[in-house]
């Protein structure tokens, strides 16, 4: 994952991305890069629009967040139910009681 952020940062700065510059901003993290994993990538990169996949990634996240800006509507729903019960139950324990 370390790599795709350092093209994500190279981008970010407009600078190329190539093997050597991503080499140098995961060495300046203190990790010693890998060849095969920086020439895969850079080679993966070579013709992937960054601007555009980031803006697709943008509206595919928008969208699945949607989701779950609903789910605790439904929890809510949930609460309800939960309270009957422990009041059916203080009933129950009360005609024990007179």
């Amino acid at each position: 994952m370390e790599y795709v952020y350092a093209a994500l940062l190279l981008h970010k700065v407009q600078k190329e991305i190539n093997e050597d510059s991503v080499k140098k901003v995961i060495s300046a993290t203190g990790v010693k890069a890998d060849d095969v994993k920086v020439k895969a990538l850079v080679s993966a990169l070579d013709e992937v629009d960054i601007n555009e996949a980031l803006k697709n990634a943008t509206l595919a996240s928008a969208v699945a967040a949607a989701p779950a800006a609903i789910a605790p509507a439904e929890e809510k729903k949930a609460e309800p139910a939960e309270e009957d019960k422990k009041e059916e139950a203080l009933e129950g324990l009360s005609s024990l009681f007179g």
